[in-house]
């Protein structure tokens, strides 16, 4: 009877370890993306009013988990089922991350200055209407879903490779999976919280000293923080798009030379795939807009 209870003692010991080491390497592969994962999800947690940070990346944050939770058995299943699904669901991803980049772009250059009644009345509009809150958090967790299935993949990826058991492959993925959420959400909390830690630390330096030297500079930080966030939110999200695209479609990984840096093929293929995707959607919307004039 007690051999028995060690030795099942000794299996999960053994599974254990095999999770670790399985979760281990799945986050080291998993790193680049978890890094793309921050700053675009940084970039999409900021920018609301003081008062709504939280409550917003609480929102965006309750959506990432939902995502794992729809993510991961959809995944196990159609691994089992029909592995190509996956390659599938990651293209029409990308397809939607490499847009969402090139729009951005586009909308960087070519919009149109907006006069200062305009801006105000915007703004005012924004503040007064939950729907743009609303649509921001939408955005947001449609762009981690598309992050969330291809960390999911990669972690799985690493579990096959070494034919662990199904229920090792399962367990490290999952685990990995709430690391990164828990991780990028941890870490874009802190930084949209950046301006109210200055001016505690303001506070308590007594208006002198280094702890308000350094309350003043996490201040004057915040802003430069935001802008620098969006842009490199944008080239991560061309760049994942890029690489989904070269790793899953064998002709575009053929046709690009060897001699290419694999970091500027991925964001010049990111660029192609988005700027397509923009002239389709323009071309949709004003199909649409069209058809409802005539009717």
């Amino acid at each position: 009877m007690a051999s028995g209870f060690f030795a099942i003692l000794d299996d999960i010991a053994a599974l254990m370890d095999d999770v670790a080491m399985t979760s281990k390497l799945a986050t080291k592969k998993t790193a680049g993306i978890l890094g793309d994962d921050l700053a675009v999800n940084a970039e999409k947690a900021t920018g609301f009013l003081a008062s709504r940070e939280i409550p917003v990346l609480w929102a965006i944050t309750k959506g990432s988990f939902i995502n794992k939770l729809i993510i991961l058995p959809v995944v196990f299943v159609l691994n089992w089922l029909y592995p190509p699904a996956i390659k599938a669901a990651l293209i029409i991803g990308g397809v939607y991350l490499a847009y969402e980049g090139v729009e951005k772009i586009i909308e960087y250059f070519f919009h149109r200055a907006k006069k200062g009644e305009e801006v105000i009345k915007e703004s005012k509009l924004e503040e007064d209407n939950e729907n743009s809150e609303k649509a921001k958090v939408s955005s947001a967790i449609k762009t981690d879903f598309i992050l969330s299935l291809e960390i999911v993949i990669i972690a799985l990826g690493t579990a096959m490779e070494k034919e662990h058991p199904l229920i090792t492959q399962i367990i490290s993925v999952t685990l990995v999976a709430i690391i990164a959420t828990i991780g990028v959400y941890g870490i874009v909390a802190l930084i949209v919280r950046m301006d109210d830690a200055g001016f505690y630390l303001m506070r308590k330096g007594n208006d002198k000293g280094f702890l308000y030297s350094l309350g003043g500079i996490l201040i004057k930080a915040l802003p430069l923080v935001i802008k620098f966030l969006a842009v490199v939110g944008t080239i991560a999200l061309i760049l994942v798009s890029g690489g989904i695209f070269l790793h899953n479609i064998e002709y575009i990984h053929h046709l690009i030379p060897h001699s290419i840096p694999s970091t500027l093929a991925e964001f010049g293929v990111g660029i192609a795939f988005g700027l397509v995707a923009v002239l389709l959607m323009t071309g949709f919307k004003k199909v649409k807009g069209l058809m409802k004039k005539d009717c």
